[in-house]
């Protein structure tokens, strides 16, 4: 018999209150935009959120001209792997998908990195689509110090 080997973590769990400020649910859907790490594995967290419709990987903060698998690997072209995620907010907020963001599917304290990762690429950032998202982007950040996001736009 196999003896049981128990997981441990390399570091201490910090907890991701739910946002105190959110977006009021809206008819129609909605768009996020988000970038921490690789977006195969962000991608992955939303395509099984309830809400969630779409998940997208692709680029964003640099020109479109560069926006190609090859030339955003050098980090010379000021896109971020990101994530388009379109959601229904009848079903999920705005800050529920922060909150899954920083609480699952990123962790904002590796700077320009996440795991083996690494480089500008693979940093954090939000891309608020409205002003609504600015504020709760903003407010959730405040909310997760320690782990502030690294390089937010929001």
């Amino acid at each position: 018999m196999l003896p049981l080997i128990t997981a441990r973590s390399e570091s201490v769990a910090v907890r991701i209150d739910p946002p105190a400020l959110d977006e009021p649910a809206s008819d129609g859907l909605e768009t996020a935009v988000l970038a921490g790490g690789c977006f195969w594995g962000v991608q992955a967290v939303y395509q099984h959120t309830k809400g969630v419709r779409n998940a997208v990987s692709g680029y964003a903060g640099g020109d479109a001209k560069d926006a190609n698998y090859q030339a955003v690997s050098y980090g010379r072209t000021g896109h971020a792997e990101s994530v388009r995620v379109t959601f229904d907010p009848r079903v999920t907020s705005y800050g529920k998908i922060l909150h899954i963001f920083f609480s699952v599917a990123h962790d904002p304290t590796q700077l320009n990195r996440q795991g083996p990762d690494f480089g500008t690429q693979y940093r954090s950032e939000i891309f608020a689509q409205t002003e609504a998202q600015r504020r709760v982007a903003k407010a959730i950040s405040r909310s997760s110090t320690p782990r502030a996001c690294s390089g937010s736009r929001s």
